[in-house]
């Protein structure tokens, strides 16, 4: 980035610092005050506040934080787990059995929504912290004026009185006054007007509310385009954002598609079961000549049968934990929802410096009309520092133009260390010009900066108005098809200025062809003398025309060694990689080539994408997969994202700069770099990565396929067991009463609140299965809970399960004797075997659920190729599952409260095959799929 301009105090202005201990500014000041007055209310000036002033404005004025109201959000989030569509149905079912006057059950189900509505509230609320601490690996930063130099703080540590140095792509932290420069801002945090406003320090005027103000700039805004300088004087809950922020509540979270087609299918469960209670009541009581009583315990147990409590949390909790998982792995996912759409990506538009390649610019050769030179002491942006580069003897006169328009038109500077910081390839082009003898000292480049007309992705050049070599001059640096229509002049060798004819034109462009072909970044410099008589160049047109070419510069950037890996993984997904680039065609295309995208891939400039129609683009995308987009501007990208999604296509795209943010928004995942992008960038992207590294797009694929597919297993199992509880139920009443209940409804909500939630829970850390990235990608509408999914839980493990069960019930009353219609109640024969079958069926059923769940690790593999001890998480939940279930049968309150017996070592040996059996069926079941799929 640029050194900022020196600015000279103003008239009644001193650059020395506050007065060591001095007052903190008043308060109510007015900030469209003469900038003088502005500068003493304040107790600053143009060059800052020192570093200790910092520190005791910040003890006196606080963090320069939005606080949220803290504490009030927390009862109306925790009603909402008592109002979802699962909980209604158990409250109607405490409703019913309160009404029939059983009271122990009605309570029973009122603390298992109690319990169920505590661990969602608890998991969401975790699940919310944990998004929000990721602001902790992107803390937003401002660059400031501290002890008369620019410094990089946290935006936290702002305090009233410190000067801003403002640059394209930041967020302003803080509201402020222009004091120089001036910058296009987009206001939409605050007004809802969607285009940028230009704002200046020369724009002043009375009388102007606040928001209107042409010298003011907000916190919370985004700088979208200049550069300037401006004096801090609210910050935190005293800036406009936090006014608004203090008369509103915070916007409510939007359901995930997740979140809502569970809850569809919850709402789907609930029909289902108060249609079967109603059907069944009637059947009960009248057909079956059934007590009211008896009537209604079967259609409370046939409501609390079909409600899968966990559902729900185990969702968000899993969500939770992806989240975190792909924070580790350098991907900062900013909505649970995303992780679920990572999953089912089919497109990856990605770009090429920085993502594919390490973004650790070297200059290799440079190019004048006086020959070719290759540099080989620079380095790239981790190199030394240039001060320790060595310099070259006299350079001829191109060479030394080349290296004097390298560093006056330049936005890279020195820090406080010493060290140069920037944009690499600008880093990279100051310790090339140190190479050729013209270094950057610490007082910054040998000349002044008049004018800055800033890089424009769209015209793909740079330009400045500087004031070096006894002139006034306008140097100018970008892409060759960009510079080179500009120029009508070469620099010869010995400086001497001549046409550009055709021929040479056509000689620099093969050179340029040349570098492009290996693989190297180019760029022409240019540079053109001013009339030191006549004012600068008002205009970029009237600047940047009939320039001389001075020469070129090949840069290097070397592609990451892990992108490769990566790209095999992607093809092997069937995930499709588009670049989509500003670089050369040539250079992109030997990039794809070297990390395995293209081997020969369709070349598309932006001249003629932009030349396309919607139509020839969509053939272009459908009729082409190897497609490079060169030299494309952010605009391109957005068409490209269009295209795709209507195509059906779920598409990641990656982008750094300000331009990029339309197409982050419009991609399905908006990929932002987290190092080299913009702030604004980062707040319009879905994902950002913290390492900038194409890598880790492809991890985080792979995380959201393996978690989308973690929600599917642990959503089979928690439906499998509707069956099973279901059965006893209509055993009881389509037998019309001469089969006693095999199960009572506190036998089952100990199942349903005991048993289950752990074991699905570890379900979601199931590691991924063989073949995860062979497989090709979901459609974007395909929907979590499938038809095939619910026919394997309901009708084949589910109903495997409850066979099983129900054989225990009945071989343990057979055993003792029964007959169909003999009574069972207290008093008489049969009871303690009554309590011992419906404990049977408890216990059989536990073990089903324990087969279930190793059935569920896979959908497709065998449990071998994953490994049985693979998930130890699953082994500690089955192993409490156990030791509760033995509490449950065993400890004589329970026995007295759920009403169930002992069971003996003959009965518990034949419960303990159970789950080999439902494993086994289900296993048997994928073995007959993979053949006949494969067949």
């Amino acid at each position: 980035m640029a050194e900022p301009a020196r600015c000279e105090a103003g008239p009644g202005e001193t650059p020395r610092e506050p007065p060591g201990g001095a007052a903190a500014p008043r308060p109510g000041i007015d900030p469209t005050e003469r900038l003088e007055s502005l500068f003493r209310d304040l107790r600053t000036a143009r060059t800052g506040l020192t570093s200790r002033e910092a520190a005791r404005r910040l003890v006196h004025h606080g963090p320069n934080e939005l606080r949220r109201r803290g504490g009030r959000r927390w009862p109306r989030e925790l009603a909402r787990q008592f109002t979802h569509p699962l909980a209604l149905l158990l409250w109607a079912a405490a409703v019913l059995a309160w009404v029939a006057g059983i009271t122990a059950v009605a309570a029973a189900i009122v603390a298992v929504v109690v319990v169920n509505a505590g661990f969602a509230f608890v998991q969401e609320v975790q699940a919310e912290r944990a998004v929000e601490a990721l602001a902790a690996y992107l803390p937003a930063r401002a660059r400031v004026l501290r002890d008369g130099r620019p410094r990089v703080i946290p935006a936290a540590e702002l305090v009233p009185g410190d000067v801003l140095v403002i640059e394209e792509g930041d967020r302003i932290s803080a509201d402020a006054r222009l004091i120089e420069g001036g910058v296009e801002v987009d206001l939409s945090t605050l007004t809802g007007e969607a285009l940028p406003v230009f704002r200046s320090a020369e724009l002043t005027g009375p009388g102007e509310s606040p928001l209107r103000a042409r010298d003011l700039v907000f916190s919370g805004t985004m700088c979208t385009e200049g550069q300037a300088r401006a004096v801090v004087f609210a910050t935190g809950m005293r800036t406009e954002l936090g006014r608004i922020a203090a008369l509103s509540e915070r916007v409510e979270r939007a359901e995930s598609p997740l979140e809502d087609q569970v809850r569809r299918v919850a709402w789907l469960i609930a029909l289902i079961a108060v249609l079967f209670g109603v059907a069944f009541i009637p059947v009960a009581a009248l057909a079956a000549h059934l007590p009211l009583g008896d009537a209604v315990v079967f259609a409370v147990g046939l409501l609390v049968g079909n409600v899968p409590e966990g559902l729900l949390p185990v969702i968000t909790l899993a969500l939770a934990m992806g989240v975190r998982v792909l924070v580790g792995r350098g991907a900062v996912v900013k909505r649970l929802s995303a992780v679920e759409t990572l999953g089912s990506t089919s497109v990856i538009c990605t770009d090429k410096t920085g993502t594919l390649t390490e973004n650790r610019m070297r200059v290799t050769a440079v190019w004048t009309a006086a020959g070719a030179v290759e540099l080989g002491g620079g380095a790239g942006a981790g190199g030394p520092p240039e001060d320790r580069v060595r310099a070259a003897p006299a350079a001829p006169a191109p060479l030394a133009a080349l290296a004097a328009v390298m560093v006056m038109c330049n936005n890279a500077h020195r820090d406080a260390t010493g060290g140069l910081v920037g944009d690499p390839t600008e880093v990279a082009m100051l310790r090339a010009a140190a190479e050729l003898g013209c270094p950057t000292g610490p007082a910054g480049p040998p000349g002044r900066r008049v004018r800055l007309f800033h890089f424009d992705p769209a015209l793909k050049r740079m330009s400045t108005v500087d004031e070096r070599d006894s002139g006034l001059w306008v140097d100018t640096k970008g892409a060759p098809e960009a510079v080179l229509p500009r120029c009508a002049h070469i620099m010869e060798d010995g400086g001497r200025i001549r046409p550009l004819t055709g021929a040479r034109r056509a000689d620099v462009e093969r050179v340029v062809d040349a570098h492009a072909r290996r693989g190297l970044r180019v760029l022409a410099v240019a540079a053109r003398r001013l009339d030191p008589a006549a004012p600068p160049p008002p205009s970029r047109d009237r600047a940047e025309r009939e320039l001389a070419l001075v020469g070129l510069v090949a840069l290097q950037d070397p592609p990451r060694p892990e992108v490769a890996e990566a790209v095999a993984h992607c093809h092997a997904a069937g995930i499709r990689i588009i670049v989509v680039t500003g670089d050369h065609a040539l250079t992109a295309a030997a990039i794809a080539r070297q990390v395995g995208i293209a081997a020969d891939p369709a070349l598309v400039t932006g001249e003629r994408l932009d030349a396309m129609s919607e139509d020839e683009l969509d053939a272009l995308l459908r009729e082409h997969r190897q497609l490079i987009f060169a030299r494309s501007s952010p605009e391109a990208k957005l068409r490209i994202a269009d295209a795709l999604r209507a195509e059906g296509h779920v598409v990641a795209m990656t982008g750094d700069g300000v331009n990029d943010a339309p197409a982050l928004r419009r991609a399905d995942i908006g990929v932002a770099m987290g190092r080299s992008g913009t702030d604004v960038a980062r707040e319009a992207a879905t994902m950002v990565l913290t390492d900038d590294n194409f890598a880790t797009i492809v991890t985080a694929i792979r995380a959201g396929r393996q978690i989308y597919d973690n929600i599917r297993k642990f959503i089979c199992y928690i439906f499998a067991h509707t069956t099973p509880e279901v059965a006893p139920f209509l055993v009881f009443a389509l037998a019309g009463g001469a089969v006693p209940l095999p199960l009572t409804v506190l036998q089952l909500l100990a199942f349903d609140v005991g048993t289950e939630t752990l074991p699905a829970l570890a379900l979601g850390r199931e590691p991924p299965e063989p073949g995860l990235m062979r497989r090709p990608p979901r459609h974007r509408s395909e929907g979590v809970i499938r038809p095939a999914m619910l026919v394997r839980a309901w009708l084949f493990l589910g109903v495997v399960c409850a066979v099983l069960s129900m054989a225990g019930f009945f071989y343990v009353l057979l055993r003792a004797g029964w007959r169909p219609g003999a009574p069972t109640g207290p008093g008489h024969p049969l009871h303690h075997a009554y309590r011992q079958a419906t404990t049977m069926t408890f216990a059989g059923m536990v073990a089903g659920q324990i087969g279930t769940a190793f059935a569920a690790r896979t959908e497709r593999a065998s449990l071998r190729s994953v490994g049985v001890w693979s998930n130890p998480l699953l082994l500690w939940g089955i192993a409490f599952e156990l030791a509760l279930a033995a509490v449950l049968v065993y400890a004589p309150p329970f026995q007295a409260l759920l009403g169930t017996a002992a069971l003996t070592p003959d009965l518990l040996a034949i419960v303990a095959p159970f789950p080999v059996t439902v494993w086994g069926a289900d296993e048997l079941r994928r073995l007959l799929l993979r053949r006949w799929r494969g067949g």
